[in-house]
């Protein structure tokens, strides 16, 4: 029997995680989308793809959640998308009722699933999703650090004309202008960075990682980035489904590690058929840990607005 994931959210990015998937042959794909025809219309188109590109996986489209009854992952991307000028957080109310409505149906129909969070403010609605769907911790996950990991390592292959193959790298921290590329770890083919280019040209690259989303909405003008996040969502659900145990950056829960409590942050995590097998504790220096606590800190502001309001403050 085939696995299933839903993906709740037919915009760029919903559906190019759909398509993704059936590439790749992972799973039938349900999208879910109020927007009526939509992910009826984009489920058929990509289902119709299968003769040519070789894949026998079902897609279909819904506008209700009854046909995603016992998926083994929910991948939630809906949500309104950034604009020119608009920062993460200014989605952060909006977002939160539309994650928490996606979260609530999931769960109905699929209280065995792992949640995978792609809407943003990630960090913030990671922590939504898991105070909404009651999940053990170790079942609701955030995309966020595979993407901003990618955007850095093509930085950096761009810069020295290399494969980006040969470059291991992790960022850390809230997915924002706060995230924390580990400089210190990052090598090229075990050759360290710092070996291979001034301090001047890393400081370029780390905040050319940092503003990666916001150079791709200056770009479109009318949107958010699709293509780069739907493929590290994809890398997510992967490791999953195939129970590969891959090492990501991904947004967990940490309860004491990294002297956070509480807090959805990008740290490196073991992904397997449990969802989040392991949260891997690396040894910061002082400066990683300052830049940390900084990303931390803008997180729980976040967090902040959402439990007064829960509370109904």
């Amino acid at each position: 029997m085939r696995k299933k994931v839903t993906v709740v959210g037919a915009g760029n990015v919903g559906a190019n995680v759909a398509l993704r998937i059936a590439d790749q042959e992972l799973a039938d794909v349900v999208l879910v989308d109020v927007v009526e025809g939509v992910p009826q219309g984009k489920g058929l188109d990509i289902l119709e793809s299968g003769p040519v590109q070789g894949y026998d996986v079902n897609i279909t489209g819904s506008n209700d959640y009854e046909p995603t009854a016992n998926s083994d992952i929910v991948v939630i991307t809906a949500g309104f998308p950034r604009k020119p000028g608009m920062s993460r957080d200014d989605l952060l109310i909006a977002n939160h009722e539309i994650v928490k409505a996606a979260t609530e149906q999931a769960v109905k129909y699929s209280p065995n699933a792992i949640l995978i969070l792609v809407t943003n403010p990630l960090d913030a609605m990671c922590w939504t999703a898991y105070k909404v769907s009651g999940f053990s911790k170790n079942r609701v996950v955030g995309m966020a650090g595979v993407l901003d990991t990618a955007r850095y390592r093509t930085f950096i292959a761009q810069e020295l004309n290399v494969s980006v193959e040969n470059i291991a790298a992790m960022v850390l921290g809230g997915h924002g202008d706060t995230m924390v590329p580990l400089v210190r770890l990052t090598s090229v083919a075990g050759i360290p960075l710092t070996e291979l280019l001034p301090q001047e040209a890393i400081d370029r690259l780390v905040q050319r990682t940092r503003d990666g989303g916001a150079e791709i909405v200056k770009y479109l003008k009318t949107g958010s980035a699709y293509y780069a996040p739907s493929a590290a969502t994809v890398e997510m659900v992967e490791s999953i489904l195939k129970d590969k145990k891959k090492v990501l950056p991904c947004a967990a829960l940490l309860e004491g590690e990294y002297g956070v409590n509480g807090m959805f942050v990008g740290v490196p995590v073991k992904l397997g058929s449990r969802g989040i097998e392991k949260i891997y504790e690396l040894q910061l220096s002082p400066e990683e840990k300052a830049m940390l606590s900084k990303s931390v800190t803008a997180v729980e502001e976040l967090v902040g607005v959402l439990q007064k309001k829960m509370a109904g403050a």
